[in-house]
């Protein structure tokens, strides 16, 4: 009942594969293509599995869905949610710091 989905996706490897053979031959254009694309899935993926989360909860209200399998996609959505907070949290850091250095 629980589609297995995670919070980066699947062809991110590929992508980073794409861009280290690349080399010095990726331009900061394609560089930054490929990191903005790599970004707009794992926030798509977060939100695949509040939606997932969801209909979940919404099977479970009918009868059609097991507490347990209602946990699982909370807790996963919630997990996914955080990690993604976390990782904007240290974004933000970063560029605060990037801001702060002396030229």
């Amino acid at each position: 009942m629980i589609q297995s989905t995670t919070l980066f996706p699947l062809n991110a490897q590929a992508a980073i594969n794409n861009v280290s053979s690349a080399g010095s031959k990726a331009t900061p254009a394609q560089v930054t293509a490929s990191f903005a694309d790599f970004l707009k899935d794992a926030i798509d993926s977060v939100a695949a599995q509040e939606s997932a989360a969801h209909t979940v909860t919404e099977q479970f209200m009918i009868g059609q869905a097991d507490v347990n399998d209602v946990m699982i996609a909370s807790s996963k959505a919630e997990l996914s949610l955080s990690l993604t907070s976390q990782v904007r949290n240290k974004v933000i850091e970063a560029y605060q710091e990037i801001m702060r250095t002396q030229i």
